[in-house]
């Protein structure tokens, strides 16, 4: 029976990341990179797609999840009639991908159970075991896995690993699964004593660069940990979520890979790293960026997505032998959104590029003239439509988000040119951006309500649009902006959370209230001088994170989260939030919200 994707946690060590739930199964690793085919794809079917369960012989009767302060180190504690015992989960930062699995007895005297079954190619692939002396051998991918311990395990003709051990107050045993890769081997693989320790001493040194000393501390730190932890380090790309395919609905089809770098993420994710204060890892993200979007090839088709080292993402394909998470199919790999013609990029692009730019990142002649050749393109295409952010797959149109994305390119590359006194057609560039402001508010306009619509061509609501304030297109006390509000607020807000758009707009004609609009919601709450209701709203969806502090994308009040988890877009917006609304007294009626805010209007 599948778990609820509220019952895991993530570990990880900017490589990768697995989920451990709360009965004690890791169901989730790709070695040795995000994108790597999973070996265990329980997550997605069953135990027999692949795990790793560490658990008391006898059904827990408590089950309590905590992780170490400041870290990525996972503390579950299990009780049953035996006794109680704690296991520490975490992923060391090592040459070679690992997992740590350490327990130990608190009190009783507790009979154990281990079952380890890869199952490689997302579930697909059995795996051959060979014993040696330093440790079981585990072949099937690329590269072996090696399971070290001092256990007494058991497989025989079976593809699963299983011991069963006891133990006693104040007994521990550690166990360890590496991924060696390249030239390592078995016998220089072994994690040193301390290295449980040594992790958490790592991420305790990482979070105490934060700035952020709000009211909201523990939550904004635990996504920050998060949004480090989504991090490709060898690159500096972050991956919208560490998994594929949980779905948007129960029983639907819109499952998606979400291992991959979306440029929409770039923008946030940038801002917030320098909100808080981690320059070195907004610069990493700002660099992958540079290095994505090809600047040194002449190309300007901008991208939606990439790989985790910036290149062309792999094509989508379907997995017809998993079942899919609670019966939820088609399971893909790839992401065929990479196809997509999205105008909000540039306007993404030319945002972070700006925000780069103000906080003192290095960028060079080569870049500046990267784009202006972007911005030549996007004199001439932005009249065209496009498939808008949501990614719906359907004909493209005039998205009035979109729209408002290509008045951004021009606004921060004028600013830019302004700014740094970089040459640029800065009147050209002006017009343009008049032209596409009155565009919108001529066209992407409902003339009944005076509120902005979905697109050009039909009247109705959508959740994007409160983007219009956030991104300083017009002022949030513009009679437009409320009357916007007010039909978001009428027609998509349900107990405080925001669906993205009406029921039959959805790929499957239902979904989860999304909860980065929520954010959205909340901040546009905030610049409208309606604090207590943004913080009613923030505090809300604070409240439907898991037990240690996670959010997926979207959330159903029937089945809990839905989505891929955790979802990075979901933790950068409550970063911003929390930041937004802490500094309240600087968000005035006019959207002219200080240093933690969107780029307003001047």
């Amino acid at each position: 029976m599948a778990q609820p994707i509220e019952d895991y946690a993530l570990i990880g060590d900017l490589c990768t990341a697995a989920l451990v739930s709360r009965s004690g199964s890791i169901d989730w690793f790709c070695p040795p990179r995000f994108d790597s085919p999973a070996c265990f794809a329980a997550l997605l079917g069953d135990a027999e797609h692949g795990h790793w369960r560490l658990s008391p012989s006898a059904e827990p009767t408590e089950v309590n999840r905590h992780y170490q302060a400041d870290t990525l180190v996972l503390c579950t504690e299990m009780r049953c009639v035996q006794g109680r015992i704690r296991i520490t989960d975490c992923m060391p930062f090592d040459d070679n991908v690992t997992i740590l699995r350490h327990v130990e007895c608190l009190e009783g005297c507790v009979e154990m159970d281990m079952s380890l079954l890869p199952r490689f190619d997302y579930g697909r692939e059995p795996a051959r075991f060979e014993q040696s002396e330093n440790g079981v051998c585990i072949k099937g991918g690329e590269h072996p896995l090696w399971l070290f311990t001092d256990l007494s395990c058991e497989w025989q003709d079976a593809d699963c690993i299983n011991a069963r051990f006891s133990l006693s107050p104040g007994e521990q045993r550690l166990m360890q699964l590496t991924h060696l890769s390249g030239d390592s081997q078995p016998e220089s693989a072994r994690c040193s004593e301390g290295a449980i320790e040594d992790c958490a001493g790592w991420w305790r040194d990482w979070v105490r660069q934060c700035s952020y000393q709000g009211r909201w501390r523990d939550a904004v730190v635990r996504s920050l940990i998060t949004l480090k932890a989504l991090t490709y380090a060898p690159s500096g790309g972050m991956v919208a979520a560490p998994t594929s395919s949980l779905p948007e609905k129960i029983g639907g089809a819109a499952n998606w890979d979400y291992r991959f770098c979306w440029l929409r993420d770039a923008v946030l994710a940038v801002d917030v790293f320098l909100d808080s204060n981690f320059f070195s890892a907004a610069h990493e993200w700002h660099s992958w960026l540079l290095r994505a979007i090809g600047q040194d090839n002449g190309t300007v088709d901008v991208d939606v997505l990439y790989s985790i080292t910036g290149t062309e993402p792999m094509p989508e394909r379907e997995l017809g032998w998993l079942p899919g998470w609670k019966g939820s199919q088609p399971v893909r790999v790839g992401n065929a959104a990479s196809e997509q013609h999205q105008l909000d990029v540039y306007g993404l692009l030319m945002d972070v590029l700006h925000i780069g730019r103000r906080s003192g990142m290095e960028t060079t002649e080569q870049t500046w003239d990267y784009q202006c050749k972007i911005m030549d393109f996007l004199v001439e295409h932005w009249r065209e439509p496009d498939d808008g952010i949501w990614e719906l797959r359907g004909a493209p149109r005039h998205y009035t988000h979109s729209k408002v994305y290509a008045w951004v390119a021009f606004d921060r590359s004028i600013r830019d040119a302004e700014e740094f006194g970089l040459k640029a057609p800065v009147d050209l560039w002006r017009s343009t951006r008049d032209e596409i402001h009155a565009d919108v508010c001529r066209n992407g306009i409902d003339p009944s309500r005076n509120a902005f619509q979905q697109t050009y061509d039909e009247a109705r609501p959508d959740a994007s649009l409160l983007m219009v304030p956030l991104l300083g297109f017009l002022p949030a006390d513009d009679d437009r902006v409320q009357a916007t509000l007010a039909w978001i607020e009428d027609t998509l807000c349900e107990d405080g959370l925001v669906y993205r758009f009406l029921e039959d707009d959805a790929y499957d004609g239902s979904e989860g209230a999304f909860l980065t609009c929520s954010f959205w919601l909340a901040d546009v709450l905030t610049m409208s001088g309606r604090v207590d209701d943004a913080q009613a709203v923030f505090e809300k969806i604070l409240g439907l994170r898991n037990d240690v502090g996670l959010l997926a994308e979207e959330y159903d009040p029937q089945h809990g989260l839905l989505g891929n988890f955790p979802q990075a877009l979901s933790h950068l917006a409550l970063v911003k939030s929390a930041y937004l609304i802490d500094s309240d007294k600087d968000a005035h009626r006019g959207g002219q919200p200080e240093r933690h805010a969107y780029r307003p209007v001047p």
